[in-house]
């Protein structure tokens, strides 16, 4: 059973420890994780890919060879300044409990541990593995943390729920990212005699202006995402107002669609810098694969009936920026995103999560993974 009184405690308790990132380390929060699980008597493993950086992945015995993924994050932003409440108080006012990482993370993990003790304390035996993994440098791109435990083969998983989104929405598609600088070489000359010179900045627009009438081909309307968009990010370029400008950089960001292939738009932004510049780098500089799960697969059906059971409305959305369900698919896993946060609340000053939500979430939870089935194979 879920009981509210403590996982109250157990999220004040997460709060108060930091885990910032960047500038911090996960290290205690992970120790703290590890120490909880021990004395439920599950013995967790760590996998540190950048000193101080732990991940902690538990592996709970169940009656059949499937598995089931459960991963919340370790780490926060910065809290920053211009805080009414300590961001390491746990303070509870209102309903909300205050502090930072409230709402990203460390309710999710909170919950999740809450689920996990209910299930060892009812003596429950899943169907399935129950697999559990805090994982460390989400915030900065999880390049210590859940990337390399997929890449490496150390989460091996039938299907996967990342408990990292709010009130309670079920994500089951996302938009691909591409990260593009285009760099673009000219002349430099004097200021007071342009003609001498070729002017990198008057090719970089004239490639943006050509950019912004750019029309997506083979776009299919997905139901939970919108068009694919790109965003001019930076532009930088020239020395010095009285020097014609030798170099120009920009750099874009892509978000495309399931089924639209990557290689197509990469080419059309080569061939569109190429013609405003004979001298021209297109870099990539990260790219992520669009994602889809159909809204019939049991993970989410199974997913949308705990909801169901505990009063909540079936909330299934798309994510329009890029989060890490879509590290799963290369190696054939089905995942979803949900969480228990508060909308509008993740890396905001005086961050919160309301009890109500963790309380529920934790009955959600608790539900979803004691009536999950697999299909046999």
């Amino acid at each position: 059973m879920i009981k509210k009184d403590r996982l109250i405690k157990t999220l004040q308790a997460l709060i108060r420890i930091h885990s910032e990132n960047p500038a911090g380390t996960e290290k205690e929060i992970a120790a703290w994780v590890g120490a909880y699980l021990a004395k439920l008597g599950i013995i967790s493993r760590r996998y540190v890919f950048q000193k101080d950086r732990p991940n902690v992945i538990a592996r709970i015995k169940g009656a059949s060879r499937k598995s089931l993924l459960i991963t919340p994050h370790l780490d926060t932003v910065p809290a920053g300044e211009g805080w009414r409440y300590d961001p390491f108080s746990g303070r509870i006012s209102g309903g909300r409990i205050y502090g930072l990482g409230a709402t990203d993370c460390k309710c999710n993990l909170a919950v999740a541990l809450e689920a996990i003790r209910s299930l060892c304390e009812d003596k429950v035996t899943l169907g399935y593995d129950l697999v559990f993994a805090a994982t460390a440098d989400e915030e900065s791109g999880s390049a210590y943390g859940l990337i390399p435990l997929i890449q490496k083969g150390l989460l091996r998983v039938d299907a996967a729920v990342v408990l990292d989104a709010d009130d309670f929405e079920v994500i089951v598609a996302q938009k691909g990212l591409l990260h593009m600088k285009v760099a673009m070489r000219g002349k430099r000359a004097h200021g007071a005699y342009p003609w001498l010179g070729v002017n990198a900045i008057d090719q970089m627009a004239g490639f943006l202006s050509r950019l912004h009438s750019y029309r997506f081909a083979g776009v299919r309307k997905n139901q939970y995402l919108r068009m694919p968009t790109i965003n001019v990010g930076t532009i930088r370029g020239g020395d010095k107002v009285n020097i014609v400008a030798g170099w120009c950089e920009s750099e874009l960001d892509i978000r495309f669609l399931p089924g639209m292939p990557a290689r197509k738009i990469i080419a059309d932004i080569r061939r569109m810098a190429g013609a405003c510049s004979k001298h021209v780098s297109v870099e990539i500089e990260g790219i992520q694969k669009p994602y889809e799960i159909d809204r019939s697969h049991p993970l989410v059906s199974s997913y949308l009936e705990a909801l169901g059971a505990c009063g909540k409305r079936m909330r299934v959305h798309g994510s329009e920026g890029a989060t890490v369900i879509t590290f799963f698919q290369d190696r054939g896993i089905p995942a979803i995103a949900t969480g228990f946060g508060c909308s509008g609340c993740a890396h905001m000053v005086d961050e919160y999560v309301t009890v109500d939500n963790i309380y529920t979430g934790g009955r959600i939870l608790d539900n979803f993974l004691r009536t999950l089935t697999f299909t046999r194979s």
